[in-house]
């Protein structure tokens, strides 16, 4: 390849990037609101005033019309040129130019302002030109308009007004992706935008300002002999005038309220999708205004919003969905109230030698699965799992939430957990349910900076002894006389009534119940280690009074 060949393949990448920025647009506009503009004055003078009053264009010397000609060529090329120079950091900036982003963020933050700033560059560079270019089409028309001076003059001032305005506002339109971009890291210091009233005035000052001026001034001219025709005569340059406000003010109009209710229309999508739970909406900020404003507060808030979620879904994962759902509707403070309860206690059988057998990432899939068997089973019949602690579960039916029936949903979902670890965990796998009911106390325990929503009470303590005997049962599960007593009879007919027994640690005599037409094992007997433990430890600590 040719060392030619590779400039041009760089300049032609380049502009071909730059056709699909919206540079070539602005530009396009630039020279078509001038354009357009500038044939309006040049249209009322010729045409728009009376005959006498008109200014007779054809009759201008050609060297006079050739310095006119001659400076609009030279003005555009000028502004251009401006326009270009103003547009290098931003292209650059633009084309992510990472060395020099690095290098120097100053100049980054330049070409920021810059960006949001080309609408009003732009309004700059035309009203000069406008400015200018009266004076020299009234010196290059002098020979035929002297008389008509003061109405060029005006007439211009009301032309470059309009085209200023309006050019100001598509501007603004065509520059949103820009803005988006520019925007994206807030809004630069030292920076402001029309706001929503700001561009109010400009849309009265062009659609009834500018042409009720010019109605004023044509009346007033006629009023103190400065044009030659009669008020009578007016009536088709007042309205054309007329004509022209309802065409200038119908656009402008439109461009003003297209850029409210664009960021309006935007944050109204915007809610309903964060209505139906999808917290990923945001709002594009294209301005710097009270508009870009509110856009950039939605899209903090719906950070927050999902921030805030994802806080209570972990609380609710980590709690249990009731005791966060409770804690965020009222609050929460130490102490408990007293509560009828129902408690399931669940334990592994062997799982320390379990550990040491096979490998840990075994272990742990299968304590999750077995965890996640449990879960899934209580939450079905109403209760939550309080608490996790080694191979461990409690759950509690009737707090925080009240429940029809505690003791028969506790006792229903013992007798499903029997058999879903059943068929998930096998038969080599062994372990122990008990449950009992009864007047504990509900609420949170621990110190301000660190506390947890649990039950404390004679159930919990007789439940996780239950627990150790149902080990040693054929079925794995023992409930107490007063839980299936207390439940509704379709529970309660599920459930044999037997012996009454002395637990470990308790003053109170327990009579065991066990359930009806379990699916039993192999009988086996378990091996016990140190891990089955972890139930005493539980009883006998934090969830006993």
């Amino acid at each position: 390849m040719s060392a030619q060949a590779v400039p041009i393949g760089r300049i032609n990448a380049f502009v071909r990037w730059v056709a699909r920025t919206p540079w070539p647009v602005f530009t396009l506009g630039m020279l078509q609101s001038d354009i357009i503009g500038a044939l309006f004055v040049l249209g009322f003078l010729r045409f728009g005033l009376p005959p006498e009053d008109r200014i007779q264009l054809q009759d201008l010397p050609v060297f006079n019309l050739a310095i006119f000609l001659g400076y609009l060529f030279v003005s555009f090329t000028v502004g251009a040129y401006l326009a270009l120079r103003l547009l290098i950091p931003v292209i650059r900036w633009q084309r992510r130019d990472t060395l020099l982003s690095k290098s120097d963020p100053d100049i980054t933050e330049l070409a920021r302002v810059r960006a949001l700033k080309m609408p009003y560059y732009r309004t700059l560079i035309s009203v000069t030109n406008w400015f200018l270019g009266s004076i020299v089409f009234i010196v290059a028309s002098w020979p035929v308009a002297s008389k008509s001076a003061p109405v060029v003059l005006v007439a211009t001032a009301l032309g470059a007004t309009a085209t200023a305005i309006i050019g100001y506002l598509q501007s603004e339109r065509v520059l949103r992706p820009v803005a988006v971009a520019a925007l994206r890291g807030g809004v630069p210091e030292n920076f402001r935008a029309p706001g929503v009233i700001l561009r109010q005035v400009l849309t009265w000052v062009l659609s009834t300002g500018v042409p009720v001026l010019a109605i004023v001034l044509a009346l007033v001219a006629s009023k103190f002999s400065i044009l030659t025709a009669s008020a009578d005569r007016l009536i088709t340059p007042l309205l054309l005038l007329a004509i022209a406000a309802l065409v200038i003010g119908l656009s402008s109009t439109v461009l003003v309220a297209m850029s409210i209710a664009d960021p309006l229309r935007q944050l109204r999508w915007a809610l309903g999708e964060v209505q139906r739970g999808n917290y990923n909406a945001h709002m594009q900020i294209y301005d710097a205004s009270e508009l870009g404003l509110l856009q950039a507060g939605f899209n903090d808030m719906v950070r927050e919003l999902a921030e805030r979620q994802r806080l209570r879904d972990l609380f609710g994962r980590y709690v249990g969905e009731d005791v966060a759902r409770r804690a965020l509707e009222r609050g929460t403070e130490l102490g408990g109230q007293e509560r009828d309860v129902a408690v399931l206690f669940v334990d592994l059988v062997g799982s320390t030698h379990l550990a040491s057998t096979i490998p840990a990432g075994d272990v742990v899939n299968l304590l999750n699965e077995f965890f996640r068997v449990i879960v899934d089973t209580v939450n079905r019949h109403g209760g939550f799992v309080n608490k996790f602690q080694g191979d461990a579960a409690l759950a509690i039916f009737g707090a925080p939430i009240e429940h029809p029936d505690a003791s028969g949903g506790a006792l229903a979902a013992s007798r499903e957990l029997h058999d879903e670890l059943l068929s998930v965990l096998g038969t080599d796998i062994e372990f122990g349910i008990g449950v009992s009911a009864g007047r504990a106390i509900a609420g949170h325990i621990g110190a301000q900076a660190r506390f947890e929503y649990t039950v404390i009470g004679d159930p919990v303590n007789e439940a996780a002894r239950l627990t150790e005997l149902a080990k040693l049962e054929e079925g794995h599960v023992l409930a107490s006389a007063i839980a299936v007593s207390g439940a509704l009879d379709a529970e309660a007919l599920s459930w044999d009534v037997g012996e009454i027994v002395e637990l470990r640690g308790r003053t109170v005599p327990t009579q065991l119940a066990r359930p009806m037409n379990l699916v039993l094992p192999g009988a086996a007997e378990p091996d016990r280690d140190v891990t089955d433990e972890v139930t005493e430890d539980i009883a006998e600590s934090d969830l006993t009074g």
